[in-house]
């Protein structure tokens, strides 16, 4: 055997315990063949890996000048890409119009401010009504409180399987949270109704929930295990009921004492689009939703869905994706991106928002508040192509529906073709008046779920709709609440 560089030696011993026990001294040569020739079995970065990568990047000019901008400017500021802000329209050739941005702060309900800023559209149309807001506090009360019970019972009902059970796990995982979808809109304000901003306003903790939200799901954690233990105990149903109304008790206090209590009657002045006073008069949650309102949420709406990680013309259902345990689970029609366009034109037309939901944090430019996949170039800026397709992204948790936000205009081409669409935010006033605009193509990759009434549903979908549904599992990773 020749001899060995210390060098050499040193490098060798590094590929040792990269490589672990199946790495042979035998491989030790003066040629080095059978070092190289190990790399194949190694599951670590090795030392020959590294002076290959080091060689293959290659820190010229160009290279160099990059580094130094990324040492101190953000990724997304260095990709954008200058050329596609050029000639950029904002003109929109259709537009439901709306009143008064609204802000839902340090919080994750945005599932709530998308559904109630559609139904005050149109209210406000309606009834002739001047600008409108619905208070998010007064149902944001009853979604935590139904969700504590919601999974309370789910305790209850699964207290004869083991910790380690899939369900058990699930439900000790996401007690709950602030997060939610439109199968929560129709259910909650369909049981408790809907009030005015100014008869419930807004609490720090309704504009922060973390905090509140943290510490109720740590209660709820801890009453799980007792529930637990009482049903090892054999306590019995009735007890175990009357236990969990008592949890159920100080949750309410918990969220009393934080976001106020719900007003069960209230005395509200109608005022038209003009600011005339019409009418004074005392109404319940429940009755001033019937006045103003009054269609029917939990039926005469659709959600659809663009999946195409999973078969298209099918019904799915979610298992105990639900924001009330009497409530119904989310259900949805899944159908290809080209068909939910069109029923989303002709609701635009018709002068109705609808819900949507998208993956709002890829390509937004939020200096312009503008969504749009050719606006950031980071393929160029990093040197890598990004090649996967939407469906690969959704199997892989690289992309989900992450927020929602309320469905107002479409811009149309002379063929009548979309070229953007534009959402009503409920982040506050910003680029566009509060509203962000997205191209056409970013609404093909990103856009995950919309909700339609049923009028606006064609014969297929009404048709699909009679299906038994597919049913997915809670932990299905598509799913997560939208915030």
């Amino acid at each position: 055997m020749n001899r060995i560089t210390t060098s050499r030696m040193f490098m060798l011993a590094a590929a040792f315990w990269a490589c672990g026990s199946s790495f042979s001294f035998a491989a030790i040569t003066s040629s080095g063949s059978k070092t190289e020739a190990c790399v194949a079995d190694c599951k670590g970065v090795t030392p020959a890996m590294l002076e290959s990568f080091q060689k293959a990047y290659r820190a010229d000019a160009s290279s160099k000048a990059l580094r130094n901008a990324l040492a101190g400017t953000s990724i997304d500021v260095l990709a954008v890409d200058a050329d596609s802000r050029n000639g950029f329209d904002t003109n929109f050739s259709h537009r439901v119009k709306s009143k008064g941005i609204t802000d839902q702060k340090r919080s994750g309900r945005c599932w709530l401010f998308t559904g109630l800023n559609v139904l005050r559209s149109q209210m406000m149309a309606k009834n002739d009504l001047g600008e409108l807001k619905l208070s998010q506090a007064y149902n944001f009360f009853y979604d935590q409180l139904e969700k504590s019970n919601l999974f309370l019972q789910g305790i209850i009902d699964t207290a004869d399987k083991p910790m380690d059970d899939k369900m058990v796990e699930w439900l000790f995982r996401n007690p709950l949270s602030d997060g939610g979808q439109f199968t929560g809109v129709a259910d909650l304000i369909m049981k408790y109704g809907v009030v005015p901003a100014d008869v419930m306003n807004e609490s720090f903790s309704a504009e922060n929930t973390s905090r509140l939200s943290n510490l109720v799901a740590l209660k709820l954690r801890e009453d799980a295990l007792e529930l637990r233990r009482m049903h090892a105990a054999k306590a019995g149903a009735k007890k175990m009921a009357e236990r969990k109304e008592q949890m159920l008790g100080e949750v309410y206090r918990m969220l009393a004492v934080t976001l106020g209590e719900p007003p069960a009657e209230f005395t509200w002045t109608r005022r038209d689009s003009k600011g005339d006073v019409v009418s004074t008069k005392a109404y319940t949650p429940k009755s001033f939703y019937e006045e103003f309102a009054g269609n029917d949420l939990q039926n005469d709406y659709i959600m659809l869905m663009n999946d195409p990680s999973r078969p298209y013309g099918k019904l799915y259902e979610i298992d105990y994706d639900r924001h009330t345990y009497d409530g119904s689970n989310w259900t949805y029609v899944n159908l290809p991106v080209e068909d939910i366009k069109k029923m989303a034109i002709e609701s635009i037309k018709d002068s109705t928002m609808m819900y949507f939901s998208c993956d709002v944090g890829k390509y937004l430019d939020r200096n312009r508040g503008v969504l749009d996949p050719s606006g950031f170039d980071y393929e160029s800026l990093m040197g890598v192509k990004f090649g996967m397709d939407k469906a690969d992204r959704i199997r892989t948790f690289a992309s989900a529906s992450s927020h929602a936000m309320t469905l107002v205009a479409v811009d149309l081409d002379s063929e009548g073709k979309p070229r953007k669409w534009m959402v009503e935010n409920s982040w506050g006033d910003g680029p566009n008046n509060g509203h962000l605009i997205m191209t056409d193509p970013w609404f093909d990759e990103y856009m995950f779920r919309l909700v339609i009434d049923k009028k606006y549903a064609t014969p297929q979908v009404l048709e699909i709709l009679k299906q038994k549904p597919t049913l997915l599992p809670a932990w299905d990773p598509m799913f997560a609440p939208e915030n």
